[in-house]
Order: C-alpha cells, then sequence, then structure tokens
C-alpha cells in the first residue's frame, strides 16, 4: 500500500510516522510519500521521518518530494493537511478579527472563512491530480476547517473522500479519564458540524451516565476540558449537552474575545514558537523517536484516527467512526448535499453515515446558519463569488451584516485574493 501526505513537511507528520510504524504490517504498508511546497520544512520533517523508520526497522520506506504527479501516482491513500499561508497567515486571520472587534481564530469565525478561501483554490489543483493519478485512492482530509474544506472536496467531484478532527476522539479520551474507564466502554450520542458539535448521551456499558456528567460540569467538576470556559451553571443544565470546545466562541463570545485581547501572544505566534522547538529537535540527529514535545502542537490521538480510518477503508476491521462526510438523510434539516460531523459505519471501501435523532431546537439554529455559512463560503471559495463571500460573513453568528463588507474586503486585500 502506499499513502501520500500532502503538506508532509507539517511538525504533525512525525505523529503520523509513529502510527505507521505500529501498524505497518497489519496494512501492508509499503511507501509513504511526504508532498511538500517548503523544501526546508519537507527536508527536516522528512529527514527525521526516515530516522524514525530505520530506527524502528518497519517495513515502508519514506519517500520526500516535491513533484505532485510523481508523489500521488499509484497512491491508494491520500491524507491532506495543508496550510495555505503557514502560522504567519494565520497569525494575520487572527489580528483581522481583532482588528474589527471580532472573534480571532483559526477555524471558526472571520479567521477560518480566510483560511478556507486561501485552501480551497490550492484543493482544486489537487484535486485535479488525485483525479488524473490516484482516481481511486481514498482521500482523508485533515486541513482545516475540515468540514468546510471536506465539503469543497466533494463540490469539486471527489466522492471518496472524508474528513477528520480530533475532537471526537479527544471528548471520548476525557470522558473515560472523568469516569476512570477504558475508553471502549464508552458510547456517544454525537452531532453536529466540524468545531461545532455537542455530545447529547453518554453511555457507560450501554448505561446512560449523561445526566451525573451534566450534574458535574455545571459545578465545574465534570471532564478537565469540556467546557474549557465556565458557563452558568443554569446555562449548562438547560443545554443538557456536553458542547465541543470551539462552542466557546458561539456561547461566550464577550468573554472569549476578551480572553483573546489580554493575552500578549496570538496562538499562531505560541505555535510558531513551539514548531521552532520541535524543527530543532527533529534536526538533531541523536534523535530517533517522536519527542514528547510534539504533544504540545495539538492534534492529539491524529495518528490513532487515522490509521484506525484506514484500517476499516481497507476491510481489515468495521467501525463505526465519527467523521465529516454527507449529510444524505441522516441529519433532519441539513441538506443531503452538505458535510456533517457524525458517526459512521465504515467497512471495506464503504462510508455509511448513520440516521442520527432530529437534533433539538436548541441547537439546530445555530448548526443551519453555520452551516449555510460553511455552504456558502465553498461557493465563494470555489468561483471566486464576491457575492457569496459577503453572503457568507454576513450570516455568519460571529460576524453578521453590518460588519461583513469592511471585513471582507481587508480580507481580500491582506490575502491578495481578487473576487468577482
Amino acid at each position: 500500500m502506499k499513502v501520500t501526505v500532502i503538506g508532509g513537511g507539517s511538525t504533525y507528520t512525525p505523529e503520523l510516522i509513529d502510527g505507521f510504524i505500529r501498524s505497518a504490517e497489519k496494512l501492508d504498508l509499503t511507501e509513504v510519500v511526504l508532498l511538500d511546497t517548503d523544501p526546508e520544512r519537507l527536508k527536516v520533517v522528512g529527514e527525521f521521518s526516515q530516522r524514525m523508520t530505520a530506527h524502528a526497522r518497519a517495513p515502508f520506506t519514506v519517500a520526500l518530494s516535491q513533484d505532485r504527479p510523481s508523489a500521488l501516482k499509484g497512491s491508494d491513500f491520500v491524507l491532506t493537511q495543508i496550510r495555505v499561508g503557514g502560522q504567519k497567515g494565520r497569525h494575520k486571520d487572527i489580528k483581522l478579527g481583532h482588528a474589527h472587534g471580532l472573534i480571532g481564530q483559526e477555524t471558526t469565525g472571520v479567521g477560518g472563512f480566510a483560511k478556507a478561501l486561501r485552501t480551497i483554490p490550492v484543493m482544486q489543483e489537487i484535486t485535479k491530480d488525485i483525479k488524473d493519478y490516484c482516481p481511486d485512492a481514498w482521500v482523508v482530509n485533515f486541513t482545516n476547517p475540515s468540514g468546510l474544506i471536506t465539503e469543497s472536496l466533494h463540490w469539486m467531484g471527489l466522492s471518496r473522500v472524508v474528513g477528520l478532527c480530533n475532537i471526537p476522539i479527544g471528548a471520548v479520551m476525557d470522558l473515560a479519564l472523568y469516569l476512570q474507564c477504558d475508553p471502549d466502554r464508552i458510547t456517544i450520542d454525537y452531532v453536529g458540524l466540524n468545531h461545532l458539535s455537542w455530545i447529547r448521551k453518554v453511555f457507560l456499558d450501554g448505561e446512560d451516565v449523561t445526566e451525573r456528567i451534566i450534574s458535574d460540569l455545571a459545578e465545574q467538576k465534570g471532564p478537565a476540558n469540556i467546557p474549557e470556559l465556565e458557563y452558568d451553571p443554569a446555562f449548562v443544565r438547560a443545554l443538557g449537552f456536553i458542547p465541543s470546545p470551539y462552542l466557546r466562541y458561539f456561547y461566550a463570545t464577550s468573554d472569549m474575545l476578551g480572553k483573546q485581547w489580554a493575552k500578549p501572544k496570538s496562538r499562531a505566534q505560541e505555535v510558531m514558537e513551539i514548531e521552532n522547538e520541535l524543527l530543532a529537535m527533529y534536526k538533531d540527529e541523536s534523535v530517533v523517536t517522536k519527542p514528547e514535545a510534539l504533544s504540545k502542537r495539538g492534534g492529539a490521538f491524529y495518528s490513532k484516527i487515522a490509521i484506525d480510518l484506514v484500517t476499516s477503508l481497507m476491510g481489515l476491521n468495521d467501525q463505526t467512526h465519527i467523521v465529516n462526510v454527507l449529510a444524505g438523510d441522516c441529519v433532519d434539516g441539513i441538506g443531503a448535499g452538505q458535510v456533517v460531523e457524525i458517526s459512521a459505519h465504515i467497512s471495506k471501501d464503504k462510508i455509511v453515515p448513520l440516521k442520527v435523532e432530529p437534533p433539538e431546537p436548541k441547537i439546530l439554529g445555530l448548526m443551519q446558519a453555520v452551516k449555510a455559512y460553511e455552504t456558502l463560503a465553498v461557493e465563494a471559495g470555489i468561483l471566486r463569488s464576491y457575492d457569496a463571500a459577503l453572503m457568507a460573513l454576513s450570516i455568519h453568528p460571529l460576524c453578521g451584516p453590518e460588519k461583513a463588507k469592511l471585513v471582507l474586503d481587508d480580507l481580500l486585500k491582506i490575502n491578495k485574493l481578487e473576487f468577482r
């Protein structure tokens, strides 16, 4: 099996290589190609990845490439993890929001929109080459904003595509710590969009323990990072669901904006420092295993969810995974051609989303508003449509019509994008 990683110069890549090392024989993996446009990053991360595989005596090779056609040719799986504009672009996205008195964040609000508009044109080029050089490959998208980008890939004509995020598995792992049990004993009723999701029910060995968890969350005694902000206890009880950490930006907008303003450095600047530390470690030829410092970068369980998914798609272990997938008729109130983040049964070359109970009014309105924004953002990115972009920002709960045009004009100028 051949796997191509687009964005192979990412500091996340050694996490993925570590997972491949542990699962190589089961997967019959023979080659991993790391593809990147940054030659320096590719060399540092790639050579470290090669040392990792050599040290582990892994049965697959790691090749480095800047030529997309040759890297893609014959691939069985293509993993996309690109960041167009890099961390410097992310920092600009954060500051764009703040300049207009809005949340500045990588995937949510105006920052996520800016990232999407930079990314979609590059994904169009990548999609064309996938169709030409490995049309039967499965595309596993990690590129943020994951749900929106995954939806754009469907618009571009890819059918064997699925989006992944570590938020669902991170929530299960956090619940397992809180309940002091093995994660396999937990099942959850999960519904929403990427970075806009809710756990409606938690079952431990089939027993519903949701009420206990909600009660503890209201008293700030629940799972460590769910939620990461002190919501009013009355709100937590009324919601009755476990909100994803990203819902802080919607449920506590003013508080989150204040916290962002108070920080001396943006998250992008913090990540740049972490990446410099990691790259220095990767350059050290004595380092041959994944460093502990990689955990500071975020993306916990990244390799686990990727390899579990690949294993299922190869027919080696049918499982249910929470993924970003077309809704079909599985989520009432969401269009069939729109991407949602829900459970799906995954088996050999097949992803079947599972019907969920209709979203309750207390969450459906927000889901529909953000989903409409995402679909308009996809249209704007693919067609380079100013009108679609303007309406996307106008209906986004974290922007709105009063600021949409000013934000959009600044965004296009900063990113040197031409829309008509």
